[in-house]
């Protein structure tokens, strides 16, 4: 007798384009980028989505990155090695260009690059770091000409070298940043790695840095922007991991990180020991400057990414509740679970729209000068790095149990729900976490007429639903001084809220719109599934994932 046919089991979520699969994402595109061309995008989507590349996805993090500090005979070497899946996953995210490439491209590039950058999350998010971090600091290199022109070409070039060589060997370049020490954390102005003067050469002044970084991530990239004390303060410095005479920079890897997620990536701790050489960049003492433009780009990737898990998350939900029956019929058809799948895509296309109308601002400012999108890029920065990542983890933990047992099994890698649910903390740390971006909104309302711009942001929605203007009614004296930090986070949730739902008025429909007002703002919930039983609970779901 058979006593293990195997019954009532889900199928993976694979072999699916992601980006037709994503109608949310290509209206959002549509609004905001109508001349875009998204072949690529629907050639990445199906990359993506492909049972081959999740394949690399499993191995990646699977088979973890090895840190070797001494070859076979002691000597010093410093070098970490990876799965060969995860130079397949690098080189992939390379050639599609969401590295330094939208830096030299043409109009609407960011936009197509963070439109890249979510789908290639919802397959693999930890070889995105040196990915993010090489985006972010390009355009810091142009503070040293001689350095920009040298590596920019590099850092742009989508043929991916996996080689440690020194730079001008390789085809195309990474870079990271090494900012946090174990003593101050977010707060780098108590950093005490020095940096003495050693040379002037073709590439400026040069230094040698003495001293330590507590995270270190990506130790395998080309280069890094790292800060160091100088007699005139804390200054920035590009540090190569060969020098210019093609000689290994002495850069000490003490151990990689033993983290909750993001496996794929290797996280280090590392030690100059005074024979770093490092560049400056920028002027001495203005560190925090260079530091602060280049931390507003990773933020941006960080609510980019989180609104790739979490779409990563509700497909994978929905695709197994579809599949799988209880009581006899599908868990999707289910009047509670379609509440849950509901809730959770009217969540998932906030944050997707959210994050995507950050990275618009970016390009409308690159191309041109524009007043109101420079203000709505700084003040949505911290807004939605804040928000979209808050709410990540809140919506893994809802798509987990969507797929009970199933969902919280790792099953050698193929468990892809609870890795995804381990992802998500992350972004939410990295580069300041909820207070530090409530902190840098109060900033960004310094200045600039914010009031009135978020204002003329949300007037898509005003007359459209009675509790968005109840909200927006409260902004302007909150948003001219009248709020102090306690009240910050407050903020930061309340001008998230009614800028997703503006978006949402302007290119999502009827249905999610009055859903996410009614669930956000008219009567807000703690938990995913509260939705009034008049909701299109259908209609939400198929334009979620069409069937």
């Amino acid at each position: 007798m058979n006593t293990h046919e195997v019954l009532n089991q889900a199928a993976p979520w694979a072999g699916a384009d992601l980006f037709d699969a994503n109608l949310p994402l290509r209206e959002a595109l549509r609004c905001h980028a109508p001349a875009l061309d998204t072949t690529r995008l629907h050639t990445l989507g199906a990359l993506a989505g492909s049972a081959e590349m999740q394949e690399h996805a499993r191995l990646a993090n699977t088979h973890t990155p090895q840190l070797h500090t001494h070859d076979v005979q002691g000597r010093r070497i410093d070098q970490v090695d990876f799965h060969p899946s995860y130079h397949a996953l690098l080189g992939t995210a390379l050639r599609f260009g969401l590295h330094g490439t939208p830096w030299s491209a043409g109009a609407l590039s960011h936009v197509e690059r963070a439109a890249g950058f979510m789908l290639f999350t919802e397959l693999e998010p930890s070889v995105l770091c040196p990915v993010s971090m090489s985006y972010a600091v390009t355009p810091a290199l142009r503070s040293n000409a001689a350095i920009a022109q040298a590596w920019c070409p590099k850092l742009a070039a989508t043929t991916y070298d996996p080689r440690f060589a020194p730079f001008d060997q390789k085809s195309a370049l990474t870079m990271g940043m090494g900012m946090t020490e174990k003593q101050g954390g977010s707060d780098v102005r108590t950093n005490t790695t020095r940096a003495e003067f050693d040379s002037d050469t073709a590439w400026g002044r040069a230094y040698r840095l003495t001293g330590h970084k507590w995270f270190f991530s990506a130790p395998m990239c080309d280069a890094f922007l790292v800060l160091a004390q100088t007699s005139a303060g804390l200054s920035c410095f590009f540090v190569p991991r060969f020098k210019a005479d093609g000689s290994v920079n002495p850069i000490l890897i003490q151990r990689l990180k033993d983290k909750l997620g993001n496996h794929a990536n290797a996280s280090s701790e590392v030690e100059f020991g005074g024979d770093v050489i490092g560049w400056l960049v920028g002027d001495e003492g203005r560190g925090v400057p260079q530091i602060l433009s280049m931390g507003a780009l990773t933020r941006l990737d960080c609510a980019l990414g989180t609104a790739g898990l979490m779409r990563g998350a509700l497909s994978i939900a929905i695709h197994h509740t579809r599949q799988r029956t209880a009581f006899g019929k599908a868990l999707a058809a289910q009047p509670l679970m379609k509440n849950v799948l509901a809730d959770m895509a009217i969540e998932s296309e906030a944050a997707m729209a959210l994050a995507l109308r950050l990275a618009r601002s970016i390009d409308a400012t690159e191309s041109a000068k524009n007043e109101h999108e420079t203000i709505m890029r700084r003040v949505l920065t911290p807004i939605a790095k804040f928000w979209v990542c808050k709410r990540g983890a809140m919506l893994a933990q809802e798509a987990m149990e969507c797929l009970g047992g199933n969902g919280y099994v790792e099953a050698d890698g193929q468990g892809v729900m609870a890795r995804i649910y381990r992802e998500m903390p992350l972004n939410s740390i990295w580069e300041g976490a909820g207070n530090i971006m409530a902190l840098d909104l109060l900033r960004a309302l310094r200045g600039a007429d914010v009031a009135a711009a978020i204002d003329a942001e949300l007037a898509p929605a005003r007359g459209q639903h009675a509790a968005f203007d109840r909200l927006a009614a409260t902004l302007t004296g909150r948003l001219d001084g009248g709020t102090d930090e306690a009240g910050a986070r407050l903020l930061a949730h309340d001008v998230a809220l009614l800028v997703q739902a503006a978006l949402l008025r302007r290119h999502s429909s009827d249905a999610v719109f009055a859903a996410f007002c009614h669930a956000r703002l008219q009567q807000p919930a703690d938990i995913f599934g509260l939705l009034p039983s008049t909701t299109a609970f259908d209609a939400i779901i198929e334009r979620a994932l069409p069937v």
